[in-house]
């Protein structure tokens, strides 16, 4: 029992952590801060998600370093910020630095970084940790902010801060200094009644307590300003209530009215502002007859006032409109004001957007009479407003879908998939979620280029949208790999028969610039609520079956078992473990001899991998060799067991000794790696290696998936003296044209034919045929996988020279090739 209660704190503790380490995570999302750290010992580094969403990545895309941030740095700060890294390592202090990225997708960011390094208990620097924030938003508002300031600084008007008690100035801008000729100095050392002289005491307390009992806290007031030199001018003064530097203050915004005030020595003030200002302004009575029509009206409707005046607003007002003039009159004397958009005729019948201000027309005794209304042309404004809401849709379509084959993105699929459990929970229905991958696809990338591959994703997108419903949802995740989405399913049989739909829809050959590419499918499948009722592993179970398909030959599909996610929990594990195992050189070369049937005598040897695993002993190559190939780890491992096999082999004619010809597996990867060539010749320059003691093995297959560019890469590696032999044929389907032109020495029969070539009457023809066509091809032949002496003798009379296999040899440690050499 005490056991199960340990058991349980630690669960408990478990479970605390992590709900703390997902609350920091979604403080990080809110603050738009990513948390790093920099192990100063191994060079490696870890970057919160927030952080790589900061530079525009997909958690764990890209492998996080010091080096990833640098060269996302903005070139002008790169500068500052080495200086700054360099003054963490001295100084051990928190360091900060201000500085911009260039996030993946070209958005330019404001960051703040904090950095500090830690040491151990000797003082030794151990640990770079830090966040990075961005402050894009924020540099943003204090521009704005600033630029406010600048614009009120400099505003035409004059703008007062006074302080409430004394009536002492505390604040006046550049306006306020022009119009009353005072410095700002000289300004801040008077008071209201130094530039009003107008103003009185009582005045004062009058505009104070018309401050406090408004309801809006704003007063407005006309006022006389004296300026320095003795002249006068009047001013229309906003003033408001507001604290300044911890003090209750005015703040007052003065306009020059001189004009306005002459004018109204001649006419009434009201109808001579209207006149003047640029908006439209129009007057109607109640049943809708145009009263007034001022000049900013003339300007927007281009009619005159004698062309207007006693016409009903009717004509001014389009029918597109939701409710009529007199609609709006009678919904104003309900509201006394309105704020509405509408269309406005002008006189040549064109259209415009007007932003209108309604208000209640009253007489002397305040009995309603009509309606004003202030008119604002926003045509251009709504027109930009439009284009606008069009790239907020266009940008959240892309948010949502894939740009290549505009099938929904990843962001989409995952609302999709939840949407679907909803709707299956809801009505106790079945879905089946599918995860498709394509087979071999990186090598069309490699060898035909990226614009080929784009052609292929989206002609298979095309080919799968016509096979599915359209309540089905097809979705691409990335690269090559699409989910399907199928809705309201009876039973796995249904799902079965789409796959096999897609399946054979998707093999039929793609044709780019005349070549027939012949793509195939690995299909995984999940079934809600089968397998589970929760989104993340209902993707997990289909990408488990998935790879599983991939296991059993490709272009297949496969439901999920619970059995898969340990083979999968496996091969995660025996992935690292290669890595690991290439870092610590775990990896040896074993040859097995070959040898001319005619004169048993040896020939040459071929290279094979062995894994010496520290723990697990000496592992098999079909343990790690598939997913060494998926994982792409394969291109390391094969140029470490040519390094090491070719150095073997220069120590052994060093020393007197005949191995023959060394022959090793080339792996398409390898051949499809632009360098290869070039490493190749560089590796057996350093060790003295002859062009002439090698030969290189690639499978038919390969061969095929790219004939054109095979031959090329091929025809320069024979040009450079090394000999080529295609491996496992008869497997694959070779076009007999492409066979003729590759540049081949050597054909190796498959060792599946050797096996039963006694028993089976079919084998022994398509070895007797294999080796007719070898010799009329003038190619040299070897058979492998040969065991007994039958088989031996069968490959000698049908005229195959040479063998490899366990009649003679299985594959041995160096040490033993030698004892062999050493006899013959």
């Amino acid at each position: 029992m005490p056991i199960d209660i340990q058991k349980d704190d630690l669960q408990t503790a478990i479970q605390k952590l992590k709900a703390r380490e997902n609350t920091l995570r979604q403080i990080e999302a809110l603050a738009g801060l990513g948390s790093w750290e920099v192990d100063l010992r191994t060079k490696k580094s870890i970057w919160s998600e927030q952080s790589y969403k900061l530079y525009g990545y997909e958690y764990g895309e890209i492998e996080p370093s010091l080096d990833v941030f640098l060269n996302h740095l903005v070139p002008e700060d790169l500068p500052k910020a080495q200086s700054v890294i360099a003054n963490v390592m001295k100084s051990g202090k928190v360091e900060i630095l201000e500085c911009r990225l260039q996030s993946k997708e070209g958005i330019i960011k404001d960051v703040l970084i904090t950095g500090q390094v830690l040491y151990d208990e000797d003082g030794n620097a151990i640990k770079l940790i830090g966040t990075t924030q961005d402050i894009t938003e924020l540099k943003k508002l204090q521009k704005h902010t600033q630029e406010l300031a600048e614009l009120l600084e400099h505003s035409s008007n004059e703008v007062y801060v006074v302080d409430t008690q004394e009536l002492q100035y505390l604040y006046v801008n550049d306006g306020a200094c022009n119009a009353t000729q005072y410095s700002k100095e000289e300004l801040l050392n008077m008071s209201v009644y130094d530039i009003n002289p107008l103003l009185t005491p009582l005045k004062v307390q009058e505009l104070q307590k018309r401050a406090l009992d408004s309801n809006t806290n704003n007063i407005l007031h006309t006022s006389e300003h004296k300026r320095k030199d003795g002249t006068s001018y009047y001013v229309q003064s906003y003033i408001h209530t507001v604290t300044y530097n911890d003090k209750d203050a005015y703040v007052i915004f003065d306009t020059d009215i001189t004009d306005i005030v002459d004018l109204q020595l001649k006419h009434e003030q009201q109808s001579k502002i209207l006149e003047h200002i640029h908006d439209s302004v129009i007057a109607v009575d109640l049943e809708g007859k145009i009263l007034s029509f001022n000049k900013g009206s003339s300007k927007l409707l281009y009619y005159t006032e004698e062309e207007i005046l006693g016409e009903n607003i009717e004509k001014l007002y389009s029918s597109k409109n939701t409710l009529t003039p007199q609609e709006l009159i009678e919904k104003l004397q309900q509201k006394e004001e309105l704020d509405f958009e509408a269309y406005l005729i002008k006189k040549n019948q064109q259209e415009v957007i007007c932003d209108i201000s309604l208000s209640l027309l009253r007489d002397d005794e305040d009995n309603v009479i009509g309606a004003i209304g202030y008119s604002q042309d926003i045509t251009d404004k709504k027109i930009v407003q439009m284009q606008l809401q069009e790239q907020r849709d266009k940008l959240d379509y892309l948010a949502h879908h894939d740009v290549l084959t505009n099938l929904p993105n990843r962001v989409l699929f995952y609302d999709r998939l939840e949407q679907a459990i909803v709707y299956a929970q809801r009505n106790n229905k079945l879905f089946a979620l599918l995860f498709l991958d394509l087979d071999q696809f990186k090598q069309i990338n490699d060898s035909l280029g990226h614009d080929a591959g784009d052609i292929v994703l989206q002609e298979v997108a095309k080919r799968l949208t016509n096979v599915l419903r359209a309540e089905d949802t097809l979705s691409r995740l990335g690269g090559d790999e699409f989910t399907i989405i199928l809705k309201d399913i009876e039973d796995s049989n249904d799902v079965a028969i789409v796959c096999q739909k897609i399946i054979d829809i998707i093999k039929e050959p793609i044709v780019i610039a005349n070549n027939a590419l012949h793509v195939s499918s690995s299909i995984g499948i999940s079934i809600y609520k089968q397998d589970s009722i929760e989104a993340k592993e209902l993707i997990k179970f289909a990408d488990t079956a998935m790879y599983k398909a991939k296991e059993d030959g490709r272009d297949n599909f496969q439901f999920y078992s619970k059995e898969m996610t340990a083979r999968a929990f496996e091969r995660v594990i025996v992935e690292n473990a290669l890595r690991l195992g290439i870092e610590n050189d775990e990896f040896i070369v074993y040859f097995q001899p070959q040898f001319n049937a005619f004169e048993d005598k040896l020939i040459g040897m071929e290279a094979l991998v062995r894994w010496q695993h520290p723990e697990m002993g000496l592992v098999p190559p079909g343990k790690f060799i598939p997913i060494a190939e998926d994982s792409g780890l394969i291109i390391e491992l094969d140029r470490i067991v040519m390094k090491k096999a070719m150095k073997q082999f220069t120590l052994w004619y060093e020393k007197g000794l005949n191995p023959g010809v060394l022959a090793l597996n080339l792996a398409m990867k390898q051949l499809a790696e632009k360098d290869f060539l070039d490493v190749l010749e560089t590796t057996m320059k350093e060790l003295n290696f002859k062009a002439e003691w090698l030969e290189l093995e690639i499978t038919e297959g390969d061969i095929m998936t790219n004939p054109e560019l095979s031959i090329a890469k091929l025809n320069k590696i024979h040009e450079a003296g090394i000999e080529l032999a295609i491996d496992d044929f008869g497997t694959g389907y070779s076009s007999l044209s492409y066979l003729r032109r590759l540049p081949l020495d050597k054909l190796k029969i498959d060792q599946s034919f050797i096996k039963d070539v006694l028993e089976s009457d079919d084998d022994a023809a398509i070895v007797q045929a294999i080796i007719s066509l070898g010799k009329s091809l003038n190619m040299r032949l070897i058979a492998e996988g040969v065991e007994i002496l039958d088989q031996k003798h069968f490959l000698i009379e049908n005229g195959c020279e040479n063998i490899q296999g366990y009649f003679y040899s299985k594959p041995i440690p160096p040490q033993e090739v030698e004892k062999l050499l050493l006899k013959s």
